[in-house]
């Protein structure tokens, strides 16, 4: 006989289903041969970065062949004025997806229990179940975050608690004093992972969390450079927490994980705020913009802090996704999330919302 992988890997590893991402476009022009598509599958800023990004990145370019700054030490040290801590609670990542699997390596054994919600972020399973730790799933409520139902699923085992606000892929939002309240209530040993990626659009409701590190020293903050700031491509995120967390986390971290273009890229992102500021305005022109398109149509829209929204079509959505990419649109189904008859759909600019409705219109008639 010879070698069986299968059998040699860690049983959570062997349990695990691929992560898998939105389609990209030249994949659907290749397979179909089309010449115009959109994609509002991946939750992309439509705007694309920031100008002073693209600038930044120009003197980078014949320095290709030098290590980056391990320490990504002025981008760490920018995110700690602009959040207002200090230089050793920032912890970057290769996008926060590295970050939650940095810490979920940092805390977990197979013999500890991690907790998430229903219907959220994928990659919280993926990284507890690939360390052979238990994933505990509490039942959504209204789509979101059951806090009640989270705390009481804290056992002597639990380590990590994972909260998504805004949550992706629903949209839901937890306020301000549902987070705190919750936050006071946990027992010592568990930490609360805070995943923030989309919190640049939350227009009401949002947390910025970041001001909380010193009464929760038990909490990490994960942030990402790839929603607002346009910068998906350079797989970049951070994470804010206490100093000691922090220190834990960096000797988990691998070096180099951040390249040279994503440090400055990052930095020169971050220094434009008017970007961003104009990059939630168009979201929420464009949000708008669907969800009355989408409740013309008759769909029941959730409510969303992203910049996307869940469709519920009342009927099963792979059929639907797949007739709108022959039409050249390609959004996100849901059934790997437990959502069967729901799509998220992605903010786009004008044009694209107006002809991502039109296409949907058509495959619904």
């Amino acid at each position: 006989m010879g070698f069986d992988a299968q059998s040699q890997a860690l049983p959570g590893v062997r349990a695990l289903q691929p992560y898998q991402p939105g389609k990209p476009v030249s994949e659907l022009q290749r397979e179909l041969g089309l010449e115009q598509v959109i994609k509002l599958a991946s939750n992309e800023n439509p705007l694309g970065c920031s100008p002073q990004v693209q600038q930044a990145l120009q003197p980078c370019l014949s320095t290709l062949a030098i290590y980056p700054d391990g320490a990504g030490f002025e981008l760490r040290a920018a995110l700690a004025q602009h959040h207002g801590l200090a230089l050793e609670q920032v912890t970057l990542g290769n996008g926060s997806n590295d970050l939650l699997e940095i810490i979920a390596h940092t805390f977990l054994a197979h013999e500890h229990a991690a907790i998430v919600a229903q219907y959220a972020f994928a990659i919280y399973g993926l990284v507890v179940r690939a360390i052979g730790a238990e994933l505990v799933v509490v039942p959504a409520r209204d789509y979101g975050h059951d806090l009640v139902g989270m705390a009481a699923a804290i056992t002597a085992q639990t380590r990590i608690l994972f909260i998504a606000n805004p949550n992706n892929p629903t949209g839901s939002c937890l306020s301000q004093a549902q987070l705190r309240t919750f936050m006071r209530t946990l027992p010592e040993h568990v930490v609360v992972v805070l995943d923030e990626a989309y919190l640049e659009y939350a227009e009401e409701g949002g947390v910025d969390a970041a001001a909380w590190l010193a009464e929760f020293p038990a909490l990490i903050i994960c942030r990402t450079f790839s929603k607002a700031y346009g910068l998906a491509a350079l797989r970049i995120g951070y994470a804010l927490s206490s100093p000691a967390i922090a220190d834990l986390l960096n000797r988990v971290r691998q070096p180099f994980n951040v390249s040279t273009l994503g440090l400055v890229a990052a930095r020169a992102a971050l220094a434009d705020q008017d970007f961003v500021a104009r990059s939630r305005q168009v979201n929420a022109a464009g949000k708008a913009q669907l969800q009355r398109g989408l409740q013309n149509l008759g769909l029941k829209v959730l409510p969303s802090q992203g910049n996307f929204l869940c469709v519920d079509l009342a009927r099963p959505a792979q059929a639907v996704y797949t007739a709108l990419l022959a039409r050249g649109v390609i959004v996100r189904p849901l059934a790997g999330y437990d959502l069967p008859q729901h799509l998220r759909i992605s903010v786009g600019l004008e044009a694209e919302n107006d002809l991502c409705l039109r296409a949907l219109a058509e495959v619904l008639a």
